[in-house]
């Protein structure tokens, strides 16, 4: 017997066809929740209808659950829990809406969190304050190799951890997976200052939002721990995607051209390897446990991995690396801005970038 009824606010278009424009996760929720005998899906909005009509054809939902507008859907289905799939621009807007409707129990949104810091701490907050567990789908944490990685640390692998660096994609849109792993590694620990630098030549816009090409950037941690993030061209300095600096050690944990964990001891001569196989159809994939974790984390009372307050914690590291190229300083946190400095850059004029050839 289903015990939630789940909706969806932006569907998205092609899901065979996923770009930077769009990759309709509104799909990949839906697939993950009807994996799940507690859950029943039961509405769809978009603002192209016959977006939503294939989504709901697809899923087997009701005509009766298709609407253009999100706040009539809401009103009309009263759903449990409500997954927002539209871009990073509508986060704020859509998530305190959806909070503010009091039908809801539960929302999970997709990331990166919102456009502003300023828009991702008023989500947490309107939800908070109307009880409503708000999550983002950062499922990479549920990944093999992060698993591993994390038990191997724990286990004292590479002694205490010192360092957490990670190369891989940009600091916003690939970024907010990449430090909440940094996060995760270091049992979510909250950042004190973020120092950093970026190059912003040619126009990179995903799914509606400005992202650098080049950032330098680096952090500390309030138990000491320090993070470093190199993106774009300067990629290349590090071996893994994630490397973990240890007082005995260091693992690298590779993501992208291959999926393993590397441990290198000083109290060994020879690497640890951990190599995972590439999932294969019908194996359980990362969405399938992040949304099996958020429901989970429902009907038990518990909070899960994906809160907001872990996702608050990488937006806000994201943020103020961006806060610092604008000063061209550190950024002590709290990061006390409402804005997102790379967007405000470009649109005052600081950042020209050149359009894209694509």
């Amino acid at each position: 017997m289903a015990e939630f009824d789940v909706a969806f606010i932006g569907t998205g278009a092609n899901p065979d066809e996923p770009s930077v424009d769009g990759f309709a996760m509104a799909y990949r929720h839906a697939a993950a929740y009807e994996k799940l005998d507690d859950c029943r899906l039961v509405g769809a909005a978009d603002i192209v209808r016959e977006n939503a009509e294939a989504f709901a054809e697809e899923y087997d939902i009701s005509a009766d659950g298709v609407f253009e507008d999100y706040e009539a859907m809401l009103a009309e289905l009263e759903p449990d829990i409500v997954s927002v799939c539209t871009p990073p621009a509508t986060h704020a807007d859509l998530v305190v809406g959806t909070a503010e409707s009091g039908v809801v129990e539960a929302i999970h949104c997709e990331k990166p969190m919102a456009l502003t810091w300023g828009g991702a701490r008023r989500m947490a907050r309107v939800c908070e304050e109307r009880d409503v567990r708000l999550t983002f789908n950062h499922m990479r944490r549920f990944g093999k190799p992060f698993r591993v990685a994390k038990r191997e640390l724990d286990a004292g692998a590479i002694g205490d951890l010192r360092r957490i660096e990670y190369s891989w994609g940009n600091f916003y849109d690939n970024g907010t997976h990449a430090v909440d792993m940094c996060n995760y590694f270091n049992d979510e620990q909250p950042a004190t200052w973020v120092i950093a630098q970026l190059d912003y030549t040619e126009e990179d816009v995903r799914f509606g939002t400005h992202n650098e090409n080049q950032v330098l950037a680096c952090w500390e941690y309030e138990n000491g721990v320090f993070g470093m993030a190199a993106t774009g061209p300067a990629e290349a300095v590090a071996e893994g995607d994630w490397r973990l600096v240890g007082s005995d050690g260091f693992m690298d944990v590779h993501l992208t051209e291959k999926l393993a964990v590397e441990v290198f001891s000083t109290h060994s001569d020879a690497c640890v390897e951990h190599a995972f196989e590439e999932m294969v159809p019908g194996e359980t994939s990362t969405i399938d446990l992040a949304i099996a974790d958020v429901v989970a984390a429902l009907a038990e009372g518990r909070p899960s991995e994906l809160c907001a307050a872990n996702a608050l914690n990488a937006t806000e590291i994201i943020f103020a690396g961006y806060e610092s190229a604008r000063r061209r300083g550190r950024v002590d946190l709290p990061l006390e801005v409402d804005d997102n400095a790379l967007e405000s850059m470009v649109d005052d004029g600081q950042l020209s970038p050149a359009p894209s050839d694509d």
